[in-house]
């Protein structure tokens, strides 16, 4: 068991991860009781589930804990948001040793089936089954720098400034936090006046593809990385088909999913 936890939660990891975790809460201040499982534990489990897209019930032996454990403080960390406040604390590493590159940014989305619950719409590209959507914000080079989940019939460009607004002060190699791209990549589906309007307002500069007059293949050449990190999210298993009827949890997966990636980047 030791053995599988430090491989899918590294030292360095779990040193960050610990910033960002709970206090342990005292439900016995009398003592006694069942020992309290391991928070390192429980991530390695969290880890395996996304990654291998199994269910809870599904967990190996091996893992520790009772897969009833595990889901129960899956539920208390997401609403606690520890897995935004994970990312946030690897991007600011990242930004600190100028891994972060704010110069173009590049926006999209990508959608997959769904079960019932909140934040799911009929799909328009998979004959208005059932939806959802995640939109993303990536760097230069492809990190994620800000995410959102929503129904699969929500226009991509009602997603724009959501994910703007949703970049965090990030730390920088030298000078004050930033949260401003510098310019912001966008495809046709992002193609309205008044998002470009919005953008110089904010200082942001912008290529959006034009419908009906450029190629999208021109722009390709630069957006090429936010569909790349797409494929980086299909990475983890559990993203492939939105299973949790609760959007915390599906937008929790979807935090794992960005955190694993740029802690790959951190740990190149």
């Amino acid at each position: 068991m030791t053995d599988l936890v430090e491989r899918l939660v590294p030292d360095e990891l779990w040193v960050l991860f610990r910033r960002v975790v709970p206090p342990t809460e005292v439900i016995r201040p009398q003592g006694g009781g069942r020992r309290r499982a391991g928070d390192r534990e429980a991530l390695a489990a969290f880890i395996f589930v996304a990654t291998s897209g199994c269910t809870w019930r599904q967990l190996p032996p091996v893992s520790g804990p009772s897969w009833q454990t595990i889901y129960r403080r899956f539920a208390q960390w997401s609403r606690a948001r520890v897995w935004a406040r994970l990312h946030c604390v690897i991007l600011d590493e990242l930004g600190a040793l100028g891994e972060l590159d704010w110069s173009r940014c590049a926006i999209d989305s990508v959608s997959m089936r769904a079960a019932k619950g909140p934040l799911t719409g009929p799909n328009p590209t998979d004959r208005g089954k059932p939806g959802s959507k995640i939109h993303l914000l990536t760097d230069r080079n492809g990190l994620p720098l800000s995410l959102g989940i929503s129904g699969a019939n929500m226009h991509d460009s009602l997603g724009l400034e959501p994910l703007v607004r949703g970049i965090l002060l990030i730390r920088s190699r030298r000078g004050p936090r930033r949260r401003r791209p510098g310019k912001l990549l966008a495809d046709k589906g992002y193609d309205y006046d008044h998002l470009r309007c919005w953008l110089r307002k904010r200082g942001i500069r912008h290529r959006i593809a034009r419908r009906g007059i450029e190629s999208s293949g021109r722009l390709g050449r630069h957006r090429w990385v936010v569909e790349r990190t797409v494929s980086w999210l299909a990475g983890c298993r559990r993203l492939h088909r939105r299973y949790e009827r609760k959007a915390e949890h599906f937008l929790a997966f979807v935090g794992i999913a960005a955190a694993l990636i740029c802690h790959r980047r951190l740990t190149k």
